[in-house]
Formats: C-alpha cells, sequence, structure tokens
C-alpha cells in the first residue's frame, strides 16, 4: 500500500502539473494499442501482488497451519532493508529528476543531480529491488515454518513478480522506451541538418548555410560521454564505471545493444524523419 500510494500519488501530481503524460502521445489515439496498455497495468498489478495476496492466504497464514508467519527473522529483515532502499531510490529519483526539469536546465543536458549521478534509471533501479524485498518479506513461513508442499511451491512461484517487473523494465516498457528516444532527442539537437533552414543569429556561416552554435554542436558528443560513464541502471559512480570493459557493461550490467542509438541506422532515420516532418509541415 505504501509502494502504490507513493506511486499514485507522484503521477497525479506530475500530470496535474504539466497536464498530460507523454508517455502515452502516441497510443492516446489508437483505441485498441491504449486499451492494450491498460489491460497490461492490470495484469502486472495482479502480478506483483501475488507475494502478499499469497501471503495471507489460509494455506500459508493460518494457525491451524505449520507456517510460521511472525515478524523478525531474517528473511523478514533483509526483505524491509531491499524494500526501504528500493523505495527511496524511486521515490527520491523521481523527485530529483522533476525538480531538474522544473528548474529548465540548459539544452542539451541530462540529470545528473543526486541519485541520477549514479545511474541513468534510478526510479528502474528502486522499483525492481523494491519487489524483490517484497517477495523475500513474504517469504517467512515457507522458509521458518513446515508448511504443505503446495504452500511452499506457491511462495516460491511468487517469484514471477520480481522478475516480472524486470522483464517490463529492462524490455518492454521501461528501457526501450526511455534510451534510444533520449538519445535520438540528443542526436537532432547537435546535427546540422535537424536545425532550423532559417539562420540563426548565433549560427556561423559554412558552406553557404549555418551550423549549430558550438555549444549546440557539443550535445551529441558530450551525451555519449554521460553514456560510457554512467550506469543504466545499477548505480555505480562515474569514475569507476567508465573503467568497466564494454563488454561487461553491455551483459552483466544491462547496457545491452538493443539500447543503443546507432548513428549510422537509427541516427540517418532520424535525420529523414525530421527532413520529411519540415516538409510536410512547410
Amino acid at each position: 500500500m505504501l509502494w502504490a500510494a507513493r506511486l499514485a500519488g507522484f503521477l497525479l501530481f506530475r500530470v496535474l502539473k504539466t497536464g498530460s503524460d507523454t508517455r502515452f502521445d502516441d497510443i492516446r489515439s489508437h483505441f485498441f494499442k491504449f486499451a492494450g496498455f491498460w489491460v497490461g497495468q492490470i495484469v502486472w498489478v495482479w502480478i506483483v501482488s501475488l507475494p502478499v495476496v499469497i501471503l495471507n492466504s489460509p494455506a500459508v497464514s493460518s494457525p491451524y497451519r505449520s507456517g510460521n508467519p511472525s515478524f523478525g527473522k531474517a528473511t523478514d529483515i533483509i526483505g524491509i532493508i531491499l524494500f526501504a532502499i528500493g523505495l527511496f531510490w524511486e521515490a527520491v529519483g523521481d523527485v530529483q529528476k522533476y525538480m531538474f526539469k522544473s528548474n529548465k536546465p540548459p539544452k542539451g543536458q541530462p540529470c545528473t543531480k543526486g541519485l541520477w549521478y549514479f545511474s541513468r534509471h534510478p526510479p528502474y533501479f528502486g522499483e525492481i529491488t523494491l519487489h524483490w524485498g517484497l517477495w523475500l518479506l513474504c517469504l517467512t513461513p515457507t522458509v521458518n515454518g513446515m508448511l504443505p508442499k503446495s504452500a511452499k511451491s506457491a511462495q516460491y512461484a511468487a517469484i514471477l513478480s520480481p522478475l516480472f517487473t524486470m522483464v517490463l523494465l529492462l524490455f518492454a516498457s521501461g528501457l526501450p522506451t526511455a534510451e534510444k528516444p533520449t538519445a535520438k532527442k540528443y542526436f537532432l539537437m547537435s546535427h546540422p541538418d535537424s536545425s532550423p533552414t532559417t539562420p540563426r543569429e548565433t549560427g556561423t556561416a559554412r558552406g553557404g548555410g549555418f551550423s549549430l552554435p558550438e555549444s549546440e554542436n557539443d550535445i551529441w558528443s558530450n551525451y555519449k560521454s554521460y553514456l560510457t560513464r554512467t550506469s543504466i541502471v545499477i548505480p555505480f559512480p562515474p569514475s569507476l564505471y567508465k573503467r568497466f570493459p564494454q563488454w561487461l557493461k553491455s551483459t552483466i550490467l544491462l547496457d545491452l545493444p538493443m539500447f543503443t542509438f546507432d548513428e549510422s541506422v537509427d541516427g540517418k532515420k532520424a535525420l529523414e524523419e525530421e527532413r520529411n516532418k519540415r516538409s510536410n509541415n512547410a
């Protein structure tokens, strides 16, 4: 309840302040896509609730069974610690990102304030850690009691909750919708082909045309440097993370190739889309 109230409250506050949620811009006008999103949310909430639902079922927590649901075991303590760490990273990360955007940062400056200094997505790290803590916290009757095999199997099977959350955030509605689109934004900011066709006062002549100001030309290179030193999910000091070999970052540390913005492929496509958009608006 604490997790749900915190998340729902923040999302409501953000929508009331901004007037909309940009994550829904591409699907809001498509009935079946929008309906599919909400059905998916229902399924997700049901799955992440499994550890608590199974814990409170009579087969596990009834005093007439052999489980021991009393609080204070090692699984409880470790679970509470993981939950607290996850809730802190998720809640504080959301607030810090909101404050960063509210202060109107310089164009092309990614958020590196607070927890965002150690990770590109601290709320995702918090969400994943939080649900692992909840599952472990609910596991106490199985670890410390003599429950029937079926009840133990159900409690262990509730591991689907943190696993499903990880899959969603790493491969579905989380990183895939954040990494490449964000990289595309910074790429277009710095690429001369994406600049307006009208000359800017701050531009300099080049080959009969106008280029972006020097500070804007640096946006993409600065962003790539930011990617090499900032972990995608798991928090690390940048001075340490940038020393890790690329194979380690691209595997165990989850900065998978599918999240990489390829300038020769994705960049070319992004520039073509911008040109077509300007042509259609002309």
